[in-house]
């Protein structure tokens, strides 16, 4: 485990965990602040060590490692990793630029490693039982609003938070993007704090998308809609409610999609019906961590390769340039 700040202590955490169910051994963990690595490492009963180089001086048999330094120094850390044959899992964003993103898929390539981004909410129960139900989404509405924490302000919010749903938009749509439309605002820190964004895709579909770190409460819900059907996703409730029109298929898909209900349609001629589609209940973290476990035992592709993650922060750097351009304009 590298870099175990806040998040990277959830990452040793989870991995402690698995090794006490037998499935993984906790080797140790790193970070460049020694107080952090003892106390993490006093916590889950491993090794403590102050860089990438002294742990794999000592333990060559490391064969997986999760990334979670600052961004600035994902490829510095996962290079040195892949480099001596060990498999990454790296936090998203993947990387600070599009230029290294491209060296990060390069060294995996170079090297023969297994490498993941950690894109939280593609482990979202309620994402994975969405995932299914989609045909063609065309308007979505999604709102990630958070407290404010010191945590991760090396990048915008829109690479911090953002992020998570506008790879779970670009998943869903699989159409490229058209159009966008941003602005965002500096609040509490030197970075964007808050930002909305408006994104068309080249199949017509439209997403807007509210992101914020210095909110009073804490929101993460997606809605979207498509031909006959209203669907929303609560992350955090891992809850998904789909409202349906089309009697015919939905009733067809009754019996996989657990309980369903009418709740009447004003034209007299239709039912909306409500569903809620079976939900395994698990960690999206410990999903992630054990996808990533399975696809370095196995040596497969992984759920969220770093092509994705690069497609993703695509998408914010643009959404930045056009905050920018947004300030610039208006003289913010």
């Amino acid at each position: 485990m590298v870099g175990v700040g806040a998040f990277g202590r959830n990452h040793a955490r989870v991995y402690h965990a698995l090794q006490q169910a037998g499935m993984v051994r906790l080797v140790g963990v790193a970070d460049c602040d020694a107080a952090r690595a003892d106390a993490v490492a006093s916590e889950f009963g491993c090794e403590a060590f102050g860089s990438v180089e002294q742990m794999m001086a000592t333990h060559g048999e490391v064969q997986a490692a999760t990334v979670a330094v600052p961004t600035v120094r994902h490829v510095e850390v996962a290079r040195a990793l892949m480099q001596a044959g060990v498999d990454v899992l790296i936090e998203k964003p993947v990387a600070a630029t599009l230029g290294e993103a491209d060296e990060l898929i390069r060294l995996a390539s170079a090297h023969g490693r297994v490498a993941q981004v950690g894109h939280l909410e593609r482990f979202n129960p309620a994402v994975r039982a969405t995932l299914p139900l989609i045909h063609k989404p065309m308007f979505f509405e999604v709102h990630r609003l958070s407290v404010f924490s010191p945590r991760a302000l090396d990048v915008d919010v829109v690479l911090d938070l953002m992020i998570h749903d506008l790879d779970i938009v670009l998943t869903f749509v699989k159409s490229p993007v058209k159009e966008i439309r941003a602005v965002g605002l500096p609040i509490l820190s030197g970075k964007v704090d808050i930002a909305n964004v408006r994104v068309e895709f080249e199949s017509g579909c439209v997403a807007n998308f509210t992101a914020s770190r210095v909110s009073t409460e804490r929101v993460r819900k997606l809605r979207f809609f498509q031909k006959g059907q209203y669907i929303s996703i609560d992350y955090g409730r891992q809850d998904v409610l789909v409202f349906s029109v089309d009697t015919h298929s939905f009733a067809k898909n009754a019996n996989e999609w657990g309980t369903q209900r009418d709740v009447g349609h004003p034209s007299g001629n239709a039912q909306i019906q409500m569903a809620k589609p079976e939900i395994v209940a698990e960690e999206p973290l410990l999903a992630e961590i054990k996808a990533f476990l399975q696809a370095v035992r196995e040596r497969t592709g992984t759920v969220v390769p770093l092509e994705d993650g690069r497609r993703a922060l695509e998408l914010g750097l643009e959404i930045l340039g056009e905050i920018r351009r947004h300030a610039g304009r208006v003289g913010v």
